[in-house]
Formats: C-alpha cells, sequence, structure tokens
C-alpha cells in the first residue's frame, strides 16, 4: 500500500522522520509550559496580610491557634520551628531574606499583625519571603 517502484516510500520515511523530530522538540517545551502543581505568579508578587501569627507544627497538627496556644506557639518559634500567618483561613509559611524570621515573630505568636513580602507557592505551599513587619 506504502511501496511504489518509483521510489514513494522514501518519501512516506522522510516525513515521518521529519513528523517524529519535531514532536521531540516540541514535547519539552509543552511540558515546560505547564509544571503540576506550580501557579504562576508574578515574580514580585508583593502581598501584604494581616492574620495571627502561629507555630506551624502545632496548628497542622491540631489546629493549636490563639491566646490560649500563644505561651506554647512562642516557646516552639523560638525553638526553631516554622512559623506561619493565618489570614482568612489560609495559612502562608513565613520566612525572612532566605532565613527564618523566629526571633522577631516569636513574640507575636498567637496575636495579629501585619506582614508583607512577595509571595511564592510550590506543591501546594505558600510561603511569603522576604517578609517584613509592617509598623501600625
Amino acid at each position: 500500500m506504502f511501496y511504489s517502484p518509483d521510489g514513494s516510500s522514501k518519501l512516506l520515511k522522510l516525513t515521518v522522520a521529519i513528523s517524529f523530530s519535531a514532536a521531540l522538540i516540541v514535547s519539552p517545551l509543552a511540558l515546560a509550559a505547564e509544571e503540576p502543581g506550580k501557579e504562576k505568579l508574578d515574580a514580585a508578587a508583593e502581598k501584604t496580610i494581616t492574620g495571627e501569627i502561629v507555630d506551624l507544627m502545632c496548628y497542622a497538627d491540631h489546629n493549636a491557634s490563639g491566646e490560649k496556644h500563644a505561651t506554647c506557639a512562642a516557646k516552639c518559634i523560638k525553638g526553631g520551628g516554622p512559623v506561619g500567618i493565618l489570614s482568612d483561613g489560609k495559612t502562608y509559611l513565613v520566612v525572612g531574606d532566605h532565613k527564618p524570621m523566629n526571633d522577631q515573630l516569636a513574640e507575636y505568636a498567637g496575636k495579629t499583625v501585619t506582614l508583607k513580602g512577595k509571595l511564592a507557592t510550590n506543591g501546594g505551599i505558600p510561603l511569603l519571603e522576604n517578609a517584613e513587619i509592617v509598623k501600625k
């Protein structure tokens, strides 16, 4: 069916080879365009968030938050536990300029504070990085 004595099978082979090569070249570009679990955010997505400072270990494990948990949260944060800010039902991991902010945020455990920083997320983990405390 695809073979003919005049050499049209060579044309078919060439067409298949070109199509296959084009698919190999284009497929990585298509995969890179849609990384699963990675939100597309502006590189400088500045965000100001007002919410409660929580230690993420106790909050994630047993929903501990509020004034009743403030003393424990402060101890956990001072001890190096991850710090988060809880705002409108969403929790963000908080870090400074690629380093923890535990020393600055421990005193605010269980209290409402306003932070400003760059919002990033990957794999469903929202992060407020380069965070700064906004003084009122």
